[in-house]
């Protein structure tokens, strides 16, 4: 039987996360469903417990899997999670569990209005940002809608449902994986939403923002985020971009 939802978890040294029980959230809300489901857990070549603590949750619990990757990044974590859905419609989501899983209810009864993407948005108080975090995050939205998607608000919300079809005719056209054999080090994430949301745009499918609960909730030791440099990587992404639909890459 064909699944409706299939949900896909990046999951790079989130051994923290995962001990605090992520996935018994997961797992408690999708039992309850009456739709089909099922859970990938995409690892994206942890160097801690975070993929044996993965695979003792799963083989506990029916239709949770787990693939093992090498080390891509989150990009990288989430296409393969994709390829290897079976769903309908593909929901990735952080294993941080921010936006907790029962958020899809609000995504899920839009695909039945003929949208093709529906991603989640965090609103303007985010509940655990810091300041600073927060002073970025404006100048990020302020920048990227001077060049790029202006009626979206929030395109970095790693809540983001799509029509499996639709997500196998654009992640492979993201820029990211034409660098994918350059060597990659600790945590990458990338503004790979940003292009991800233009292409589909410019393909012509219909994106709907859907605001959703957020709080902070990452303990995760193994990402060391410098939000600066992850800042002013995420603005070059946003003129790559730009460059590039420019160039007619997207057509």
């Amino acid at each position: 039987m064909k699944r409706k939802l299939s949900v896909v978890i990046p999951c790079y040294n989130e051994e923290e996360n995962l001990k605090r029980g992520v996935l018994e959230e997961v797992w408690d809300y999708l039992k309850k469903q009456k739709y089909s489901w099922e859970v990938i857990i995409s690892d994206d070549g942890s160097s801690d417990k975070s993929l044996i603590l993965a695979r003792q949750f799963a083989r506990k619990h029916p239709g949770f899997r787990v693939l093992k990757n090498k080390h891509g990044g989150k990009p990288w974590a989430v296409w393969k999670g994709i390829e290897a859905a079976q769903g309908e419609i593909v929901l990735f989501t952080d294993m941080d569990q921010s936006t907790p899983i029962y958020e899809v209810a609000k995504l899920l009864p839009w695909f039945t209005k003929g949208y093709d993407v529906v991603i989640g948005s965090r609103g303007l108080a985010r509940e655990g940002f810091p300041w600073y975090r927060r002073l970025m995050s404006t100048i990020f939205r302020f920048l990227r809608g001077i060049f790029l998607l202006r009626e979206i608000e929030d395109t970095q919300c790693g809540f983001k449902a799509l029509r499996r079809k639709v997500a196998l005719e654009i992640f492979p056209k993201l820029q990211f994986f034409q660098e994918i054999d350059k060597p990659v080090k600790g945590w990458r994430v990338s503004a790979f939403d940003v292009e991800l949301l233009f292409i589909a745009q410019k393909r012509g499918h219909r994106i709907k923002e859907v605001k959703v609960a957020w709080k902070d909730r990452d303990v995760a030791m193994g990402k060391k985020k410098n939000f600066l440099k992850e800042s002013k990587e995420m603005a070059k992404e946003i003129l790559r971009v730009k460059f590039n639909d420019l160039r007619g890459k997207y057509a």
